[in-house]
């Protein structure tokens, strides 16, 4: 009963201690956290709007998203931050698009957990390059084992055609959702 009774206070106080210090170092990471999340996010802005000058973020919408503009205020179009499941967890990137909504300037995944060496190329230049200057309307679409015919269309990467095609579905989920949102009078 004795030796009980002792495992239960050490384990306690193993506990109590445990806790203290992760609650501790919580408190202390994450204010970190949130600003190297948001120096990244800054990073990435400027990435796939590379004219634009300054960012002030769109606050009538229900979600994260910036207007981007030029060096004497012109409006270049937006970066929206979105995020959607990949192959193994969540994708999280940052979509520049024009003003009109109609062609992506450019993608640049933020945080991603893809399988490496083969889902992790949805970070490589061979294919975010593909959307540079992507025509996005109605939506972009894919294609597997030949190149794009259309001026919407990527190609999908061979041994990574989950990733490829997440990305995909999360830009036009982003898309059309900034848009239905703008048409609604999101960016007044």
């Amino acid at each position: 009963m004795k030796t009980i009774v002792g495992m239960l206070v050490t384990l306690s106080i193993i506990g109590v201690v445990s806790g203290g210090g992760l609650a501790m170092l919580s408190s202390w990471a994450d204010p970190l956290i949130a600003a190297n999340k948001k120096a990244d996010t800054e990073r990435a802005i400027f990435q796939v709007q590379t004219e634009a000058k300054s960012y002030e973020k769109v606050d009538a919408l229900p979600y994260e998203c910036y207007r981007v503009l030029d060096a004497t205020g012109n409006d270049l179009g937006y970066a929206l931050p979105w995020e959607g499941n990949g192959f193994q967890g969540k994708i999280r990137m940052m979509i520049g698009v024009t003003s009109d909504m109609t062609t992506i300037t450019a993608i640049e995944v933020l945080e991603q957990v893809e399988t490496p060496g083969l889902g992790t190329k949805v970070t490589e230049d061979p294919y975010r390059k593909q959307f540079e200057n992507l025509h996005a309307e109605p939506q972009v679409d894919w294609v597997k084992g030949v190149p794009p015919t259309k001026e919407n269309e990527i190609q999908t990467i061979t041994g990574a055609t989950i990733s490829s095609k997440a990305v995909v579905a999360i830009v036009n989920d982003g898309l059309l959702t900034l848009r239905k949102d703008m048409q609604a009078g999101g960016a007044q």
